[in-house]
């Protein structure tokens, strides 16, 4: 093997031409340079499929031992390894940014998702550059690079459409192509989408067809497709990242449909059939325990009994969901196989960035953002009964009970958000690579962890560890590899030390022993007094002999347990964990947290054609008194169409015209709709259209009075009962002269909805009155600066 001829270390790897003759006349027989030669990793690096899925607890899977079946899955465990002790953050955003870099995830600022960061290092959402990613890492040493999915990793006030763009994959994260959305979840039948980081339309709609995730696969497939037959010698790194199985549970009726009647016996009997086949498969030790249900999770038998069929047929659209996943994930492998490359590419399948969820409610959701606004109340088990037959469709917006949560995390407590118990971090992996892996179907215990998958990508190619990249010194990647345990399955465990942290749910794993602490309830969002820190009661579990974290040893060692407390405080000074911050709706706010903010004071002016703007990039009017106004040219004939729209049919509210008629609209979470009309019809020329709304105020979520105006003069008035407090939706976007996404009312349809006259400037006021209820328009940008 010839050795390779680049100093590696540092990246870009420096150009460093040779010394030599150089001579007057390229036609001098002395002349000789060597020939150019692309970049390429050293010889017999593989090809890396990194599938990582969302919110899929260890026991939801079939391969897992779980109800959901995934025969891909399955297939690359035959084939491959599967690990058993593999762990996550406990959290989307932040297991994403351990991936992908080597680092906890701290250390990579993202302690939490991106919309509760603050300013302390931990949880900034900030990658410092000391700290670069796998993918431009593989990138700069000659891999083709994509990632097509998920993005949680930019931070909100980055997240406009004018960026800037560090933090996008396409950009500062090192992948060459990416075609997904940047946010914590998205809409499967109608997703916001970007190609790179140019806001693009989905290519089909619900109707005919489309969904997410068989979109993302399409791409992946034919960017695979495409880079094999135009670079057959360069190996690539593709990250497929798909929004399931992330709420929404949106998925094809017939895929659901499959799992009728299967979990009519409920979740307590479900997390024993799970147990069993978990043992009868292997996945699990044979002497490990079923941990019991904790009071705060409803006993199945205890449910009511109209709402049963209503929660079974939550669990049927999830396992669905699953299965449709695993057969996209699958046409992914099919493509890799059909290609010949199959022994040659190095897979991890991921199932899980973290625990089941368990944000649904007790009795699950139609909309979660109703339990995302404090209002999961008004979603009766009436409202959910009406509703059954829509779950999972283009209607919906859903999500499951906590108690199928609890389920999917079998044999384990706890769930999604709950770092310090393994039904939050535990998620079972596969690795299949037939070049690298003699032991076919084997399984591996070893305890190992999310930080660990860069630097065995790394070993496996044979590529150093950057110490400087763009002319910034790197600090040590904190993952230890897993290669040593391929071909060596009773090898000692390398990655002795871990700890873990989400919301101050907070434990330490070290050489077997874990030592745990649960500080907040993920479904308890609004409410409650939280303990203080140093009031929490922990937990000492010996993974030696128990698998699952069922017996407490505190009581009969307290001496180990000391020990492992303080070993956790060492490891979160370390890694910028402290200070724990178990704040909840303060993170939301900017100020408070201490996070920039794209928007400031108290006016935003907009212009037609704006669009795709995220919740974070326009002025927030929830809680307050607000105004639009809106300077319009009607046509002849009048007009008709969207003046500025934010968020869709699950929430949000929009001030449109509609056969001449000036109309403002607020949609409470697709469950009541207040719609205000103009007294009379907009005549042909230049026209300002306000709307001012006066919040009743007194607290969080009230109603408020609603006036129209035309040219300052009243032409109606009305009244919306109750608004939204906290957030309209995790996807859907604002925009202006036209919606896109899912419409806020059914009075027009998104392809539809662009405004047929012309719009000069849309002016957004929080707080502000204007007596003469008209705003001059050559003062209009004077205003506008003022109120900033």
């Amino acid at each position: 093997m010839n050795p390779d001829r680049h100093a590696r270390t540092m990246l870009p790897i420096p150009d460093r031409p040779l010394p030599g003759l150089t001579t007057y006349d390229a036609k001098d027989p002395e002349t000789s340079y060597p020939p150019i030669e692309p970049l390429r990793p050293p010889s017999g690096a593989p090809n890396v499929l990194v599938i990582l899925v969302d919110d899929a607890g260890f026991g939801s899977s079939s391969v897992f031992g779980g109800p959901c079946r995934t025969p891909n899955a399955e297939k690359l465990a035959a084939g491959g390894l599967t690990y058993n002790r593999f762990h996550t953050t406990a959290l989307c955003a932040p297991t994403r940014a351990a991936l992908l870099s080597g680092r906890n995830h701290h250390s990579v600022g993202m302690g939490s998702i991106t919309e509760t960061a603050t300013s302390a290092p931990g949880n900034s959402s900030l990658r410092p550059n000391t700290k670069a990613p796998l993918a431009m890492t593989l990138k700069l040493n000659g891999y083709s690079t994509a990632q097509f999915g998920k993005c949680h990793e930019v931070p909100v006030w980055q997240s406009s459409p004018m960026g800037p763009f560090d933090a996008w994959p396409s950009v500062g994260g090192g992948f060459e192509t990416f075609y997904g959305f940047i946010g914590g979840e998205n809409n499967q039948w109608d997703p916001s989408l970007y190609d790179g980081t140019t806001p693009v339309e989905p290519p089909a709609t619900p109707e005919q067809g489309y969904h997410l995730t068989e979109d993302l696969a399409d791409h992946a497939v034919t960017w695979i497709r495409t880079q094999k037959a135009l670079m057959p010698d360069k190996p690539f790194f593709v990250y497929f990242a798909p929004g399931a199985t992330h709420a929404p549970h949106h998925v094809p009726q017939e895929w659901a449909d499959k799992y009728a009647g299967a979990f009519a016996d409920g979740w307590d009997v479900q997390r024993e059939k799970t147990f069993a086949r978990q043992k009868e498969l292997g996945v699990i030790p044979a002497d490990a325990q079923l941990t019991p249900r904790h009071a705060e999770i409803p006993a199945w038998d205890d449910m009511p009994a109209e709402l049963k069929p209503v929660l079974e047929r939550e669990m049927e659209v999830y396992a669905g969901f699953m299965e449709h996943t695993d057969h996209h994930i699958g046409r992914i492998i099919d493509t890799i196989e059909d290609l010949g490359i199959l022994e040659d590419t190095i897979i991890y399948y991921i199932i899980g960035d973290n625990g089941a969820s368990a944000e649904g409610t007790l009795n699950g959701a139609f909309n979660e953002m109703a339990n995302f606004n404090g209002m999961a109340a008004l979603e009766t088990p009436e409202f959910l009964t009406s509703k059954i037959g829509e779950l999972g469709s283009p209607s919906s917006y859903n999500h499951y009970a906590v108690g199928w949560a609890w389920a999917m995390d079998a044999p384990f407590q706890w769930t999604k958000q709950v770092a310090s118990h393994w039904g939050g971090t535990r998620n079972g992996t596969i690795i299949h690579w037939p070049n690298g892996i003699t032991d076919k179907g084997g399984l591996r215990s070893q305890f190992t962890h999310v930080i660990d998958v860069a630097p065995t990508i790394l070993e496996a190619a044979g590529l150093p560890e950057p110490t400087m990249v763009n002319g910034v010194q790197q600090s040590p990647i904190e993952g230890t590899s897993m290669l040593y345990s391929f071909n060596e399955p009773a090898a000692p465990e390398r990655h002795t030390l871990q700890y873990f942290e989400m919301f101050g749910n907070r434990g330490i794993y070290h050489k077997g022993w874990s030592a745990v602490t649960k500080h907040r309830t993920p479904w308890e969002l609004v409410g409650g007094a939280l303990r203080a820190f140093d009031d929490d009661v922990w937990e000492l579990y010996d993974g030696s002999v128990d698998y699952s974290q069922a017996h407490d040893l505190s009581t009969e060692d307290p001496h180990r347990l000391h020990e492992l407390q303080r070993l956790w405080l060492i490891e979160a000074v370390k890694y910028n964990v402290l200070p724990i911050d178990d704040r909840g709706a303060e993170r939301l706010n900017p100020e408070l947290a201490g996070r920039p903010s794209l928007i400031h004071g108290n006016t935003q002016l907009l212009f037609p054609g704006m669009g795709r703007l995220s919740e974070n990039s326009v002025l927030s009017i929830k809680n307050k008194s607000f105004s639009v106004t809106a300077e319009l040219d009607v046509p002849d004939g009048g007009a008709n169409g969207v003046v500025i729209a934010q968020g869709g049919r699950f929430g949000g509210w929009s001030v449109y015209v509609k056969d001449g008629l000036a109309t403002f609209v607020y949609n409470v979470l697709g469950i009541h709709e207040f719609r205000i009309v103009a007294s009379k019809a907009l005549e042909q020329g230049r026209h300002q259209v306000r709307m001012e709304f006066a919040y009743d105020g007194g607290g969080l979520a009230k109603g408020g009075d609603v006036t129209l105006y035309y040219d300052g003069d009243e032409v109606g008035s009305g009244r919306v009962g109750a608004t939204q407090p906290m957030i309209f939706s995790a996807d859907e976007t604002t925009d202006i002269g036209f919606e896109s996404g899912t419409a806020v009312t059914a009075d027009y349809e998104p392809a539809t909805s662009r405004f047929t006259g012309r719009i000069h400037w849309v002016q957004l006021d929080v707080g502000v009155d204007d007596a003469d209820h008209f705003i001059d328009p050559e003062e209009r940008f004077r205003i506008a600066m003022a109120r900033q």
